[in-house]
């Protein structure tokens, strides 16, 4: 309630002030001013107001505005200002009816539509003040010249109005739009972390599956001889296939999570890649380093295995911040080579000494150490080359000339066509 009051003081407050940016063409005290127009715009814009009470409380708050400025500016009495303001009273008020009558609202998606209501309820309103203003003031009588000069205005201030209201309402939907967009890059950002955990938990499922397949032969074969242990080989199958089951349920429940059906079921590789470098960009500025992200993308194709390339390309970009002491740059290329797509990741951080290469990709591996000197787990590049390999593709350093990290990534192009899959 408070709120729509507010709203309402806005518009009455706004109509009295433009009110006064005015031009008096036909004479006497009638006047064309942009308050009509302010008016308009407040009842297209604020849809929560009233319209009968809206143009009621108006047309009354602009009767005393403008007789109380009278009073202090001039030296017009209290009853001669008010027969001069009260026809435009009426015009607030005849403008809020014929408004509210023809429903003018339901056609907001149609601009020309209310633009052509709005004139028409202008110019209608605009004859019910001047006629009130001959009887009260024996104003002249209305002539073509007047007729034709209230539609041009009408349709002027009307289609200033509605113009208006388009242009904040396209402002709006592409505020909006740019938070969802945030929103949607954050949702992606964290299914790839759950897609990572998935991709892993499958593959130590198939490990679980012979694991009980293998202790459950030991327990036959120590049954069958007779060995007194073989009840405990049987309860190490029974515990590893328990293990199974829940690895089973908690894998079904991150593939609901990942095929969400809110998220596009494919994205354009150019946007992806632009996602992974805005997301290490605010990644780097949160670590306090002026790096300098660049993408060049000459692919113009669309993926379905999002999660599983953002997780690669994530892990190699988010390294190469890690890697770079202060300030730096890094470098995303993406093009095709015959039935490959290629995606090189360049830094000039220190480098990676030719000794260590063939090391980086085995699990436990790492150059990074957190403020208490304690080692980093070392498996990213592990997640990222067994993503890699299960899209049979390749993970390689390329040997560069001076201290640069050369990162490659080869993709089958048919297997990033291929539906994402946990």
């Amino acid at each position: 309630m408070r709120e729509r009051l507010l709203v309402l003081f806005i518009i009455m407050l706004a109509t009295a002030f433009f009110g006064e940016m005015k031009v008096n063409p036909l004479g006497g005290s009638f006047r064309f001013s942009l308050g009509i127009a302010a008016f308009f715009f407040g009842l297209l814009w604020f849809q929560s107001v009233p319209v009968l009470l809206t143009g009621f409380l108006t047309g009354t708050f602009i009767l005393g505005f403008r007789v109380g400025l009278d009073h202090i500016f001039s030296q017009v009495g209290w009853m001669e200002s008010l027969q001069i303001h009260l026809p435009s009273a009426f015009y607030y008020f005849s403008f809020s009816l014929l408004f509210h009558f023809l429903k003018a609202r339901r056609f907001l998606e149609a601009p020309l539509i209310v633009g052509l209501i709005g004139a028409s309820v202008d110019f209608v309103s605009n004859m019910v003040e001047l006629q009130v203003r001959h009887l009260f003031n024996d104003f002249p009588p209305i002539t073509w010249e007047s007729v034709f000069m209230l539609l041009f205005f009408g349709v002027l201030r009307s289609f200033f109005a509605v113009g208006l209201y388009n242009s904040f309402s396209i402002r709006q939907v592409r505020a909006v739009g740019e938070v969802r967009q945030q929103e949607l890059e954050k949702l992606r950002m964290i299914n790839t972390e759950l897609y990572q955990e998935a991709f892993y938990l499958r593959k130590s499922m198939s490990q679980l599956e012979e694991i009980t397949r293998d202790s459950y032969q030991l327990y036959t074969r120590l049954l069958s001889s007779e060995n007194t242990e073989s009840s405990a080989a049987l309860l190490i199958a029974e515990n590893v296939h328990e293990v199974k089951k829940d690895s089973q349920r908690m894998l079904a429940g991150l593939s609901k999570l990942i095929n969400q059906e809110v998220l596009a079921p494919q994205l354009p590789i150019a946007e992806l890649c632009g996602l992974v470098m805005r997301a290490n960009r605010k990644y780097a500025e949160m670590l306090g380093k002026d790096i300098e992200f660049s993408l060049r993308c000459d692919v113009n194709l669309s993926t379905s295995r999002i999660y599983a390339l953002l997780s690669v390309l994530n892990n190699l970009v988010s390294n190469a911040v890690e890697a770079i002491y202060s300030s730096g740059w890094i470098e995303l290329e993406v093009k095709l080579d015959q039935r490959n797509i290629l995606f090189h990741v360049v830094d000039n951080g220190p480098g990676i000494p030719s000794e260590e290469r063939e090391w980086v990709f085995q699990p436990g591996y790492t150059t990074k150490f957190d403020e208490t000197g304690n080692a980093s787990t070392g498996i990213g590049l592990t997640h990222a080359k067994g993503i890699v390999h299960s899209l049979q593709g390749s993970l390689q350093i390329i040997n560069d000339w001076g201290l640069t990290t050369h990162f490659k990534v080869s993709l089958p192009t048919d297997q990033l066509l291929r539906k994402e899959g946990v």
